[in-house]
């Protein structure tokens, strides 16, 4: 079991690392690392996953605000958006089943690994960051990703940064750095919900807290020296092999097999529906509106 907390300890910076440098997505692997690892139950994990990545992004937050990658008032915005999002989702979530949770959340991340691989959250912003995106956006975007923050632990990074990129053409590094305060503020909103019907080890959450502020720091640091092409597909890799893992976990469970048959099929139709083209009947929803 010692082990096994090191093993845990370790794996917190890097998450931290992954969260400096990217804006997200390190979020993504404390919940199975908590889980698997460090041998939390999933609501649990889920809770100590909010905390441990709200205060690391807040962390990091600041050292890009240093640098001025904050874009203040879009991530407060989006960021109280999320909040009201978040809160609702983690009170929901914590009465749902840990196994519909836990498959849920590694669906998230397979879809999450294959974005990444594809180079879909790596388009560059248009590279005027001094116009305001639309508020209504800004908000209605906020609630959405925070209510899947709050539900399943995830920060949203890798959601926030090309919203952020595509509302208002932020640069990469301004998207990244005001993507940190978001999840900060969305991740102890979650957190608030979950604490209503659950109690963390909080000082197995203080050890892993201070490593994973330490990993962020350093990613930081590292942001403006590391490819950022290469670093989003190998950690994409890393994330879908993860992702794969928790969902054989989940199959185990009739409620996990449920949800993954339900997402099965969900592709399936998605897939046929591409094959044959206009002629699909769920075309006209799918395909994004003008103007």
């Amino acid at each position: 079991m010692e082990f096994q907390i090191v093993l845990a300890l370790g794996l917190a910076a890097v998450v931290g690392l992954a969260l400096g440098l990217l804006g997200g997505g390190g979020s993504i692997l404390m919940v199975p690392l908590l889980t698997y690892v460090a041998g939390m139950d999933p609501k649990e994990a889920i809770a100590a996953s909010l905390f441990v990545v709200g205060l690391t992004s807040l962390v990091g937050a600041l050292a890009h605000a240093r640098a001025g990658n904050v874009r203040w008032r879009t991530g407060l915005v989006f960021g109280a958006a999320g909040m009201a999002g978040a809160f609702v989702g983690g009170v929901v979530g914590a009465h749902v089943p840990g196994a519909l949770l836990m498959t849920a959340f590694a669906l998230m991340m397979v879809a999450t690994a294959l974005a990444m691989l594809r180079g879909g959250n790596a388009t560059p912003g248009r590279g005027s960051d001094a116009v305001a995106p639309p508020l209504g956006r800004v908000v209605l975007d906020g609630v959405v990703i925070g209510a899947v923050t709050g539900l399943v632990g995830a920060g949203g990074g890798f959601l926030v940064v090309p919203a952020l990129v595509l509302l208002g053409g932020l640069a990469m590094p301004a998207a990244v750095g005001t993507s940190l305060l978001v999840i900060g503020m969305k991740s102890f909103a979650g957190l608030t919900g979950y604490l209503t019907a659950v109690s963390p080890d909080w000082a197995l959450l203080g050890a892993v807290s201070a490593l994973a502020v330490a990993g962020s720091l350093v990613g930081v640091r590292l942001s403006s020296r590391v490819p950022e092409a290469a670093l989003r597909k190998g950690f994409g890799g890393f994330v879908l092999l993860t992702g794969v893992f928790v969902l054989i976990q989940g199959l185990f469970d009739p409620l996990g097999a449920a949800l993954v048959a339900v997402a099965a099929g969900l592709a399936a139709l998605a897939l046929v529906c591409r094959l044959v083209g206009d002629r699909c009947p769920l075309v006209p929803l799918l395909r994004p509106r003008a103007g």
